[in-house]
């Protein structure tokens, strides 16, 4: 049995702080490191929850000044990033922390790189060799997860959104990771059911599609493998009968799919980014409803990489359709729909969201090429 109210370190890839009350270290690291004046940048949500103002009330105890910026979209754009630079130039911050979920750590990570860089946002879009502009240093960021789904915290890139087309733009850096996590579970335990279904479906997605993207990185597939067989022994419960040990295994699985997917995404994630720009669904949800159509796509050829997933899950049958079955199932116990229907998607929504998934950035780390005519027939079945 192991005990979660134990702090542990792990320094991969940054420092990690993981276990109950890892927060609650927060204050005296920012003070041995000279900092006193944070931008705590986080969703409206989140701003409003008592765990907030706890965390706010220990860092004042310390005379740490902080502020707050919460004035962003659950699919952050640009215009939030611009905003929050202007707060931390306004009142003098000298560091930066991102508390929240994927939409909280991507604002926070851009804001971050755009401090000390001035060109328009998305020349350091990566897709187009932006990269090479990150020359400068970025503010001292330090990151906070209270959901157990993007593992954004242990990231080196930013997903924002164009304001007009919600167009995805990936500002990616080496420079963006976080010095320092705290990855305290007991953040997550008043999140509603839904948000913890969500989230862990967006985790268990990315543990799954890292496994099977392409090229040879056995590093990630392990990591992916365990990701993989955390969330399947935990995410029910924590959706269910939430409790510490269900909660801390999402939350270390969470950031271990985002250490994975470093090798890549695929036809799962690229289905479900044009619903949240189309429809402006719940990335997780969009993932959940997805990733049973996305797998079943992908068997064919496969199969062993399959094999090994299902044991993973621990599966009686070790094959793709059993995943596939499996998949479908976990979603029920857990309350995630089984069609896009029943996420608002509808017949005349489907030209524009292949048109959407086949421009995706996702699809092409996928193990087997995925055509226009692949999605529609995808988004069809999946209807």
């Amino acid at each position: 049995m192991i005990d979660f109210n134990i702090i542990r370190q792990y320094n991969f890839p940054t420092i990690i702080r993981f276990g109950a009350g890892a927060v609650n270290e927060l204050p005296a690291h920012l003070k041995s490191n000279g900092l006193t004046q944070p931008l705590m940048v986080t969703d409206p949500m989140v701003a409003q929850l008592p765990f907030f103002k706890n965390i706010k009330d220990s860092l004042a105890s310390k005379s740490i000044s902080v502020e707050v910026f919460s004035d962003i979209h659950k699919n952050p754009v640009k215009t939030d990033v611009l905003k929050g630079g202007e707060v931390f130039y306004a009142t003098k911050r000298d560091c930066i922390i991102g508390i929240g979920g994927g939409a909280a750590m991507d604002v926070a990570r851009a804001i971050a790189l755009r401090i000390n860089h001035h060109r328009d946002l998305f020349d350091y879009d990566d897709l187009i060799g932006g990269d090479q502009y990150v020359t400068e240093d970025v503010p001292y960021f330090i990151t906070i997860p209270t959901t157990s789904g993007t593992g954004s915290e242990v990231g080196r890139s930013a997903i924002i959104s164009e304001d007009e087309t919600h167009r995805k733009r990936i500002l990616f850096s080496p420079k963006l990771l976080a010095k320092i996590v705290f990855a305290d579970p007991l953040l997550t335990m008043d999140l509603p059911p839904f948000i913890t279904a969500a989230t862990g479906m967006d985790a268990l997605t990315h543990n799954m599609e890292a496994f099977l993207a392409k090229g040879f990185h056995p590093m990630a597939d392990g990591i992916a493998l365990e990701g993989i067989s955390l969330i399947n022994r935990s995410i029910e419960a924590a959706v269910n009968k939430p409790a510490l040990e269900a909660r801390s295994y999402m939350m270390i699985a969470s950031l271990m799919g985002a250490v994975a997917f470093q090798k890549g995404l695929g036809v799962v994630h690229s289905l479900a980014h044009p619903l949240s720009s189309l429809l402006d669904t719940h990335h997780g949800l969009a993932n959940a409803v997805n990733l049973p159509y996305g797998m079943g796509y992908n068997i064919s050829g496969f199969e062993e990489r399959f094999k090994k997933m299902a044991r993973a899950m621990e599966l009686k049958e070790e094959t793709g359709e059993a995943v596939v079955k499996h998949l479908f199932d976990l979603n029920k116990q857990i309350g995630m729909p089984e069609k896009l229907g029943a996420v608002g998607v509808k017949q005349e929504h489907i030209e524009t969201l292949s048109d959407l998934a086949f421009a995706d950035f996702c699809h092409p780390n996928n193990p087997k090429p995925v055509s226009r005519e692949d999605f529609k027939k995808l988004y069809q079945e999946a209807l």
